[in-house]
């Protein structure tokens, strides 16, 4: 599993390691743990579970979920640590940034890219020995896309850098579905969409935020090369292609009137945000007054709402 979710708090000042090198244990164990991002691992991890519920239509095996979401977490938190050892140089420049263990020198690089490569291997192994070998391998694809494709080919050369790189974090759903079935289904395909076209509205608002940081360092996000308005069109664009995606599986016979319920609604409002947004930008309203940061974290909740419902519908029909 790899990453589309980002941390919306700055980092403030980076705290520089004490003299002599003294690197205290408990900080260097922390400084690992938050290599791996867990914040952001918690969402790929509410868009993993449910799925296998919908896929067992029930509940499924619970060692079976203990094992894929020890796996996830361990195939994402590998991708994480080896993005740090790549961006590190721009990292050390982003006030988001500043505090990340390569940064503080709490981790060295080396450290860095052996702790990475060692979750990729572990992980890959884990999941092929104790849930299936088809998990095990969109899990290994999962890293190496967002490693390979979105941080080193993607991230500094292309506005839609988060557009493309964002179907890491769409595989997920495929590895929730497949560690229960073993196969692929029209289900998790919907699903796997329904974050592809979140992905992008989800994370450009947070660029919006943060765009001087990432002109700063030249990284292309779409608010660094197009205006406020532009951004906004393309929010709304892709917001309503989500939403509709998202209905498409009770017509399919996939999901029932409670899923249904909560697509609507959760959808509807994540319209009206992001609508909104577009008025204030068209409005030519800058600042806080834009409010950008609001359909961020509506974009949480609603992933987290809709996902919810994916494992509860099943319950209900």
């Amino acid at each position: 599993m790899c990453v589309t979710a980002v941390e919306s708090r700055p980092a403030g000042v980076a705290l520089t390691p004490s003299p002599g090198g003294h690197r205290p244990f408990g900080a260097r164990v922390k400084a690992f743990v938050a290599l791996t991002k867990p914040r952001i691992i918690e969402l790929l991890l509410i868009t993993t579970v449910p799925v296998m519920f919908l896929a067992a239509q029930g509940v499924p095996d619970l060692w079976l979920v203990l094992a894929t979401t020890i796996g996830g977490y361990l195939s994402a938190g590998g991708a994480n640590a080896l993005n740090m050892y790549i961006d590190r140089d721009i990292d050390a420049l982003m006030d988001r940034t500043a505090q990340r263990p390569l940064v503080t020198g709490m981790v060295s690089p080396r450290e860095c890219m052996a702790f990475g490569i060692s979750l990729a291997v572990i992980s890959t192994v884990w999941f092929g020995l104790l849930v299936n070998w088809l998990s095990a391998a969109l899990s290994l694809g999962a890293l190496l896309f967002y490693v390979v494709v979105y941080t080193m080919l993607l991230k500094r050369r292309t506005s839609q850098n988060i557009v493309w790189g964002g179907i890491a974090g769409c595989l997920p759903v495929l590895i929730g579905w497949s560690a229960v079935t073993n196969s692929m289904s029209w289900a998790a395909v919907i699903l796997f969409a329904v974050i592809f076209f979140w992905t992008p509205p989800h994370y450009w608002p947070l660029s919006m935020k943060v765009k001087e940081d990432y002109a700063r360092v030249g990284v292309p996000m779409l608010p660094v090369i197009a205006s406020n308005r532009v951004v906004a069109r393309q929010i709304v664009v892709y917001s309503w292609v989500m939403v509709a995606v998202s209905l498409l599986l009770t017509p399919l016979g996939y999901t029932g009137w409670f899923y249904t319920v909560v697509a609507l609604l959760t959808g509807g409002f994540w319209l009206w945000e992001a609508h909104g947004l577009q008025n204030r930008a068209k409005a030519g309203v800058t600042g806080a007054k834009l409010k950008e940061m609001r359909l961020f974290h509506w974009s949480i909740t609603y992933v987290s709402l809709l996902f919810v419902a994916v494992a509860i519908d099943p319950f209900l029909r």
